[in-house]
C-alpha cells in the first residue's frame, strides 16, 4: 500500500473541501492546515482522514466531514481570549481545533472511552488548554453557572436548543448547533445578545447523529 503524504492531504483539504465550503477565516483555515487530522482517526481508517466522509468511530459515532468541522469554527469566530465549551468530544479532532484558537476548552462526552482516548492524544501533541469529563449534558454535564462560555460548539444533532445552553453563554457569546429531524435538520449560529436576548442564524443544512438522552418535551396529546 503506497504510504500516503498526510501533509499534502491536509493542504488538499483545506484548498479543496474547506475553503470552497466559504470558510474564509485564515486563522481558522491556518489552524486546520496544522492540526493533524490522522492523529486523532481510528488507526485502521488513518489513510481516509482527509477524505470528504464522515470517518466512524465506535458506537455509531462518527467524525465530522472536514467541511463541517471548518464552518463550526468559523461561525464561532473564537478569539484568543475565549473561554469554550465542547458537547461531544468524540475522536478529539475539533477539541484541538478549538483549542488551537481559544484560551481554555472544556469537552464533555458521555462515552469515557472517548473521553480517555481524546485526552492521551491531546496529551501526546501539549495541547494543554483542555479539560475533559465525561458527562451527559442532560444530567448535570454543564456544572458551571450561567454566562460561563463565549464560544459553545455540539457536535451532535438534537430536536430543539436547550435554553441551559443559551444561558451559558457570555453576552456576545455564540453557540452552534445542529437542530431537527433527518432529514431535514439545520445548522444554527445562536449568538446572546443581552440578559435575556438570543439571535438565530440560520447557516446550513447538516445531517448530523443524535446526541444521547435529550428530553421529550414535546406537549402530550390526548
Amino acid at each position: 500500500m503506497t504510504a500516503v503524504d498526510f501533509a499534502q492531504a491536509r493542504y488538499n483539504m483545506v484548498e479543496q473541501q474547506v475553503r470552497p465550503w466559504d470558510v474564509l477565516d485564515q486563522r481558522v483555515l491556518d489552524v486546520m492546515d496544522s492540526v493533524p487530522r490522522e492523529h486523532f482517526t481510528p488507526a485502521a481508517l488513518r489513510n481516509l482522514a482527509y477524505a470528504d466522509i464522515a470517518i466512524p468511530l465506535d458506537d455509531g459515532q462518527a467524525m465530522l466531514h472536514p467541511k463541517y468541522d471548518g464552518r463550526i469554527l468559523q461561525a464561532l469566530a473564537i478569539g484568543e481570549y475565549d473561554n469554550v465549551l465542547e458537547i461531544g468530544t468524540g475522536s478529539g479532532y475539533l477539541t484541538a481545533c478549538l483549542a488551537a484558537l481559544g484560551r481554555h476548552v472544556r469537552s464533555i462526552d458521555i462515552r469515557a472511552a472517548f473521553t480517555e482516548r481524546a485526552g492521551e492524544k491531546l496529551a501526546s501533541r501539549n495541547v494543554d488548554n483542555v479539560t475533559l469529563a465525561t458527562a451527559d449534558l442532560f444530567a448535570g454535564g454543564l456544572d458551571e453557572g450561567p454566562g460561563r462560555y463565549d464560544a459553545i460548539a455540539v457536535g451532535g444533532s438534537l430536536e430543539r436548543v436547550p435554553q441551559a445552553l443559551r444561558d451559558a453563554l457570555s453576552i456576545d457569546g455564540r453557540l452552534f448547533i445542529v437542530v431537527g429531524s433527518a432529514p431535514v435538520m439545520e445548522a444554527q449560529l445562536i449568538t446572546r445578545v443581552g440578559p435575556q436576548e438570543w439571535t438565530s442564524e440560520g447557516l446550513f443544512d447538516a445531517v448530523l447523529p443524535k446526541l444521547d438522552n435529550e428530553p421529550d418535551e414535546r406537549p402530550f396529546e390526548f
